[in-house]
């Protein structure tokens, strides 16, 4: 399998109210989906749109899915689109995982970007305790606004975003039991 690029929308009404785009490549024998962008109107935000852009982006060859932002918002669909909650995401598994998938990515930014968080290092100051370094400077304040109502609803595992940081998740797709046969 080589790089493969997919983007999806929704509308409202007529009117463009999000999209998403992902990239899929292969690490080891998994196939990874990464979120490479997630973006949703202010106007129609906390309505499920994100959650079902991701969920239509999903395949069944799918192995791990993968996301790095900024915007609580983002990291809460991406956990519910992808089969876990944000208070039960796997760190043990972000922390096993997510060098080989990102190292093995073909975006640069992806690639580059530096783990950082107290299950990468126990020493790690950043307050983070799953993220990374993409030394990429945007003004935080939506997104810490958004953070102050998430943890008014949920537990939040990811901890402190600073200016150059990102969230991380990398989760594992939970497969479906098949379907036993009638006796």
């Amino acid at each position: 399998m080589g790089t493969a690029v997919t983007q999806t929308r929704v509308t409202v009404d007529g009117n463009l109210a999000g999209n998403a785009f992902i990239c899929r490549w292969k690490c080891r024998d998994n196939i990874v989906c990464w979120v490479t962008q997630l973006v949703v109107g202010k106007a129609y935000r906390e309505q499920g749109l994100a959650t079902g852009l991701l969920r239509s982006l999903r395949e069944d060859r799918d192995d791990i899915y993968g996301i790095m932002s900024s915007h609580p918002g983002a990291c809460l669909a991406a956990g519910k689109s992808f089969g876990t909650t944000i208070e039960t995401v796997p760190l043990d598994y972000i922390r096993e995982e997510a060098g080989a998938v990102m190292g093995s990515s073909p975006i640069g930014y992806v690639k580059d970007a530096k783990l950082c968080g107290t299950i990468f290092d126990a020493n790690d100051s950043t307050g983070l305790v799953s993220g990374v370094n993409t030394s990429f400077f945007v003004s935080h304040d939506e997104p810490l606004e958004a953070l102050k109502g998430v943890r008014g609803a949920y537990e939040w595992p990811l901890g402190e975003l600073s200016d150059g940081y990102e969230y991380l998740l990398v989760l594992q797709v939970k497969r479906r039991r098949p379907k036993l046969a009638a006796q």
